[in-house]
């Protein structure tokens, strides 16, 4: 009987992850809402995850560099979120507070999820020069795809008021199994003999700044642009499709990217790539927002906005983390990019109440402001002897 191999394993594992975020992401607040529970509520508890994650990651990765293997830490990750999902629906009956702590529990589960599954794939692509962390990654945008169109119909056809935990449930019991089975992926490397907690260089902190303004100006779109396109007569099959450009051009970049030349693939370059695309997004987004022959090329602008951010932020990651510390940068990456998405949501929420459109503006400056870090860490010191391509 054939084996998937390790990249295959991970691959399937960022599949089987990335759809739960596709089924929970759009839907999570659906099923609250059908419990009956105020909207500001909901807004309290639908922040609950993210300021847990920015609160648990790190300390969650940097057990990896204690020793602890990234597939037992996904693997336990997974079985505690099925349980939080399955006692959801019992918890809500019971009242707010407990289900409260259950989405605390359920974001502590999940928060070391997918930065475990980088950590392993940057370990095999510096094994294996012949793999690419693009297409191994490209998995998870397939299935976060695939989640969100195959979802809503899903869904529908279970119906009633189980349908969503009841379906999370499984799949983060698929994701444990899955792991579970993963003893072909990467070994958790050894730690630093003896030398303390080796210390994140500037270089690679300039770079996770960078990374993290860069995403994090996708907070006005991500939070309003549905809004804003709606209220300007763009019908919802529209929007729909709009999203999906995005993500389509997330795929398409991650399968070509590996073609690059490998100055293209250095992570200044790509975080370069990244911040110059959000900010023409940004400035297309204030003048001409409202304009369906304009969104689509503007929504495949993603491709460079996220998806080369996400591959510039890789590379920096296995470039220049030190050994002993890279679960320490990966928790780190993703605390810090949570955290300051939070501050750019918040923001362009009051500016979209206060001047529509002038939301989408004012996530130039933060683009512009991960271009000056990612321009500023080439000229940082400590240059690893062997940069890793992603």
């Amino acid at each position: 009987m054939l084996r998937p191999s390790g990249p295959a394993r991970l691959s399937l594992l960022y599949a089987v992850v990335f759809t739960e975020i596709g089924i929970a992401m759009p839907f999570m607040p659906l099923w609250l809402d059908t419990l009956g529970i105020d909207a500001g509520l909901i807004g309290v508890l639908l922040a609950l995850p993210i300021a847990t994650r920015i609160a648990a990651t790190a300390p969650l990765m940097s057990l990896l560099d204690r020793g602890l293997g990234p597939r037992r830490l996904i693997l336990l990750g997974s079985l505690a979120l099925s349980l939080t999902y399955a006692l959801m629906p019992g918890a809500a009956g019971v009242g707010w507070p407990l289900l409260a702590v259950l989405i605390v529990l359920n974001a502590a589960a999940g928060a070391p999820l997918v930065p475990c599954i980088d950590y392993l794939t940057l370990a095999a692509v510096r094994r294996d020069s012949r793999l690419a962390y693009s297409r191994i990654r490209m998995a998870g945008s397939v299935a976060f795809l695939m989640a969100n169109l195959v979802g809503g119909v899903l869904l529908s056809a279970l119906g009633g008021h189980l349908a969503v935990p009841v379906l999370l449930t499984g799949l983060a019991l698929v994701a444990a199994l899955v792991a579970w089975r993963s003893r072909s992926v990467a070994a958790v490397p050894q730690a630093a003999d003896g030398a303390g907690r080796p210390r994140l260089p500037l270089k690679l902190w300039l770079c996770i700044g960078a990374a993290a303004a860069i995403q994090a100006s996708h907070g006005a779109l991500y939070g309003f642009g549905s809004i804003f396109w709606t209220e300007h007569g763009i019908t919802a099959a529209w929007v729909g499709a709009l999203w999906a450009t995005g993500v389509l051009a997330e795929i398409v970049l991650f399968a070509s990217v590996p073609a690059l030349p490998p100055a293209w693939r250095s992570p200044v370059r790509l975080l370069g790539l990244g911040a110059s695309a959000a900010i023409l997004r940004a400035v297309g987004m204030f003048l001409l927002g409202d304009r369906l022959a304009a969104l689509v090329p503007l929504q495949a602008l993603h491709g460079l906005t996220f998806g080369a951010t996400q591959l510039g932020a890789m590379a920096a990651v296995s470039a220049y983390a030190p050994d002993g510390a890279r679960g320490r940068a990966q928790g780190t990456l993703s605390a810090v990019n949570a955290s300051v998405a939070v501050v750019a949501t918040l923001v362009s929420g009051f500016a979209y109440r206060s001047g529509g459109p002038l939301a989408f503006l004012l996530m130039a400056p933060l683009a512009a402001a991960g271009l000056g870090l990612a321009l500023a860490s080439r000229r940082a010191g400590v240059t690893p002897d062997t940069v890793h391509q992603p």
